[in-house]
């Protein structure tokens, strides 16, 4: 059961760009406002069925907990925001190349933020992953700096998490509480309009905008329920689903552009998370042979 809900999880987040294209005429910062509000609410429902208000109210009595989720909330919205605006401007690649640069940012900050060191491969890995963001940049003139927003936020709301000691469910409601009052606030003095003309929102697109919080949350609760029951190795390579959905979707359904600037740029961050993978393997194999020794 563990690997079909992490499977499901993986796959649902690759093709949550479907959804967030049925509402790409809504401003970015607008979905997103509604994304904050309809997940609140989706989420408090779980927390009250699952019975975690303890735990959400054990989790704001401790400052130092709450600080952290308050840094990991500005991480979040970044990259909600980055991604919807990704989305809704058609660049779709990008996202999906942000996704697969998460790992390697995530190496990154390991090392600067928490003194990991890093093994030969893992250098190679990440200077295989900058030279292929050399190659984009040069291809485009300009960073892919959609991608590298979405690797960074994402990678840094991991080590966020990571020393915030919150289970997911209870930490993610926190942080949609501490956005909400924000997202109200900028629903109460933002116009509900279409982004490209003065034409309110139907009641259709607020059926969707609603969807936000069930598209937020069930993929969370079937990557939590898949957490308990795999190895962490099991998931880190599962987690690729994600960016090759979403890169298949840009492709295939969206006839976004896909040169050979593009192939050779992927091709090297491909290069590296095939080091990085096949290097974080051999390592947990080789502690797994040392316990059992």
């Amino acid at each position: 059961m563990g690997l079909a809900y992490g499977l499901a999880a993986y796959v649902l987040w690759g093709l949550i760009p479907a959804y967030f294209k049925l509402i790409a005429h809504v401003s970015p910062l607008l979905v997103l406002a509604h994304r904050v509000v309809w997940s609140f609410l989706f989420l408090a429902l779980l927390v009250a069925l699952l019975g975690k208000w303890r735990d959400v109210a054990a989790t704001l009595r401790r400052g130092r907990t709450v600080l952290l989720l308050s840094l990991s909330t500005v991480l979040l919205a970044c990259n909600w925001g980055a991604f919807i605006y990704a989305v809704s401007t058609g660049r779709v690649i990008q996202s999906s190349l942000g996704y697969f640069m998460v790992p390697l940012v995530s190496v990154a900050l390991g090392v600067g933020a928490l003194g990991e060191r890093l093994r030969r491969w893992q250098v190679a890995g990440l200077l295989a992953a900058v030279a292929g963001v050399a190659v984009l940049t040069a291809a485009r003139g300009r960073l892919p700096w959609i991608a590298l927003a979405l690797a960074f936020s994402w990678g840094g709301y991991g080590l966020v998490r990571k020393i915030a000691h919150v289970t997911p469910l209870v930490g993610v409601f926190v942080e949609t509480i501490l956005l909400l009052p924000l997202a109200l606030l900028y629903l109460a003095v933002t116009p509900a309009r279409r982004a490209a003309s003065a034409e309110p929102l139907a009641r259709s697109d607020y059926a969707l905008l609603l969807l936000a919080g069930v598209v937020t949350a069930v993929p969370l609760l079937w990557f939590t329920a898949a957490a308990k029951r795999l190895r962490l190795s099991t998931l880190g390579f599962l987690q690729y689903v994600t960016p090759t959905g979403q890169l298949l979707l840009a492709i295939f359904a969206y006839g976004e552009a896909f040169g050979r600037a593009n192939f050779v740029g992927f091709a090297l961050i491909w290069l590296a998370l095939i080091v990085y993978s096949l290097d974080s393997w051999r390592a947990h194999a080789g502690a797994d042979d040392a316990a059992r020794g």
